[in-house]
């Protein structure tokens, strides 16, 4: 059986909203997507909306790679870029379901509590070990597994969290019911 591929040529709503229920690995370590967040050049929260610069060039690069940043100085975020080259579009993942290498996940975050090894951006980054040599890497082995979701998932959408900017924008997606979430939707 052939398992469909992601079209990371497919704008990012639809690709946020195709990766919830995806099973994603980093070396052998990862879980079930329960939640993300699209963003697009012509969104002013994206950090491709006032052009490409040093920092923000993956995303206007190839599809299908890794955009990887810091957040606050701090946490290595993980994104996955979409659309055609040139256009600077890409999904945030916010928050996994643990499911493989729990022990390192554990090790990595200084935390038994499984419902919060994954739950919020940062979280994920550190749980999976992404550093800033992840950034631009192409999301596919032997580093990277992305599998589909298998069966039917009920996806809810709501407001994107952490911005200041176009807040309104329903781009965050997640599974419904799950309670790896890194915070309730409305």
């Amino acid at each position: 059986m052939t398992l469909p591929v992601i079209d990371f040529f497919s704008s990012s709503p639809e690709v946020a909203r195709w990766l919830i229920g995806s099973t994603l690995l980093v070396d052998g370590v990862g879980g079930r997507i329960v939640e993300t967040e699209a963003y697009d050049r012509e969104d002013p929260a994206s950090h491709s909306f006032c052009g490409p610069t040093p920092r923000n060039a993956v995303m206007f690069g190839p599809p299908g790679r890794a955009y990887v940043y810091q957040s606050y100085g701090i946490h290595w975020c993980l994104n996955l870029v979409c659309r055609e080259a040139g256009h600077g579009a890409g999904v945030l993942i916010r928050a996994i379901e643990p499911l493989a290498g729990l022990d390192l996940m554990r090790a990595r975050r200084g935390l038994e509590d499984v419902r919060l090894l994954c739950a919020g951006p940062g979280r994920v980054g550190q749980a999976l070990g992404i550093t800033r040599e992840h950034n631009g890497l192409v999301i596919a082995a032997p580093l990277f597994e992305l599998l589909p979701a298998s069966g039917p998932l009920q996806v809810i959408c709501g407001s994107r969290v952490g911005i200041s900017k176009a807040v309104e924008q329903p781009w965050r997606f997640g599974l419904a019911g799950s309670r790896f979430l890194s915070r309730p939707f409305r």
